[in-house]
């Protein structure tokens, strides 16, 4: 076990009888959560999972409705109860894997990644010494591949003459952060292996007419006022009306039969685990953009709604907006057309707090869309560093741990 090397005392230790381990708080755009050196990390998958419950304030088993995660860094929505395990590979890029955590239940979710907190990588393999930017002004420019979806991200900060990074200010976060620019290469078919994956450039999934696209991450798109809904609807308001949950979830259900989803064990998810499913496939509510964008969205993870827009839902949901025949296309206003050629289109996303831009590689093609890669810019910064108290590890978890 090797400790970062900026950082030689980040490694688990015994404190006053109780073992700690390390973490690095943090950031990446509208989302919070953890990143882990993935080497000080036990092997095991359940002496893993165990490790997350006592950091994030899970159950330690089962579910209990209500939990507030008080006893861990855990902030209760989708979009702060992540995790990333990363390291290097042997090429040099960062390697990570998402954990997917909810609230008041034990259970973890490794299907999806997370396009938000990817910005934190960089940043964080800057902190550990993993990785060096560059001695004077210049670019950083590191190579992200992700476990649960095989996508390659290629990632970029500036750094100016004073060592210090290039900031941004982005929707849904107040001030200005360490800017982080992300292009994913090849997102399409990160589950399904298809940008359309019942083939259709519309279906009929519960009652309700949907497209299913899968770039980055397989999504439902409908329109807002088929729920009686608009686009422009606060996401509070949509999320805490239990009959329109109700039906937003037949709706994912369905569609995600309909595609053919499957879990880590690569096993067809049933209607009771797509139901219970907490990150595939997300669901998007849209209709025409009334903010200077050219699409309104209200984002599902799916059981909550976004407060603002994920990235990798919304280079899923820009790309749609660009495949003629598609519930996106017809809401979307003011795009352009791909053409023969493979070309950068910028597609802006109303959301709750504001516009998310994306920019979508494309070229027309006769099944929709030939597209090469979808990217777009981020903020990130470190919120915390320092070792956690597992006062409740078992003694499997600790020896793992802390061996001999």
């Amino acid at each position: 076990m090797s400790p970062c090397p900026r950082l030689p005392e980040f490694l688990p230790r015994r404190r006053d009888g109780v073992i700690e381990f390390p973490v690095h708080h943090m950031r990446g755009g509208t989302s919070t959560g953890l990143v882990i050196l993935d080497r000080l990390a036990p092997a095991a998958i359940e002496l893993r999972e165990e490790l997350l419950r006592h950091l994030m304030g899970l159950p330690l088993a089962g579910t209990r409705a209500g939990n507030r995660q008080i006893t861990g860094l855990g902030r209760g929505p989708a979009t702060s109860n992540k995790v990333f395990f990363a390291d290097l590979d042997e090429q040099g890029r960062i390697v990570s894997t998402l954990a997917q955590l909810a609230a008041d239940t034990a259970a973890v979710d490794w299907s999806v990644n997370c396009g938000n907190m990817s910005a934190a990588l960089p940043l964080w393999a800057l902190d550990t010494g993993l990785l060096s930017r560059p001695a004077g002004p210049g670019a950083f420019t590191p190579v992200i591949r992700n476990t649960n979806t095989g996508v390659l991200t290629a990632s970029r900060m500036v750094f100016g003459a004073g060592g210090l990074p290039v900031t941004t200010e982005i929707p849904g976060v107040d001030g200005a952060f360490a800017a982080v620019d992300l292009a994913l290469a090849d997102p399409v078919g990160s589950k399904t292996g298809k940008l359309l994956p019942t083939g259709n450039r519309t279906d009929r999934c519960a009652g309700v007419e949907v497209s299913c696209v899968d770039v980055a991450v397989p999504m439902v798109i409908a329109r807002a006022e088929d729920f009686g809904r608009s686009a422009q609807d606060p996401i509070g308001d949509l999320d805490g009306d239990p009959a329109l949950m109700a039906r937003l979830r037949a709706v994912w259900v369905a569609a995600g039969l309909a595609m053919g989803l499957r879990g880590r064990d690569g096993q067809p998810l049933s209607a009771e685990a797509l139901a219970r499913s907490e990150t595939i496939p997300k669901l998007c509510l849209v209709g025409k953009p009334m903010a200077g964008g050219h699409i309104a969205a209200r984002y599902f993870t799916p059981q909550q709604g976004h407060r603002s827009m994920a990235v990798s839902g919304g280079c899923c949901l820009a790309a749609a907006a660009l495949i003629p025949g598609t519930v996106a296309h017809a809401a979307a206003v003011g795009l352009e057309a791909p053409g023969t050629d493979a070309r950068p289109i910028a597609v802006g996303i109303e959301n709750p707090a504001g516009i998310l831009g994306a920019s979508i590689t494309a070229a027309a093609a006769p099944d929709g869309l030939l597209l090469t890669e979808a990217a777009y810019v981020r903020s990130a910064q470190i919120l915390l560093r320092g070792h956690v108290p597992l006062p409740r590890a078992s003694s499997a978890l600790t020896a793992a741990l802390l061996p001999g």
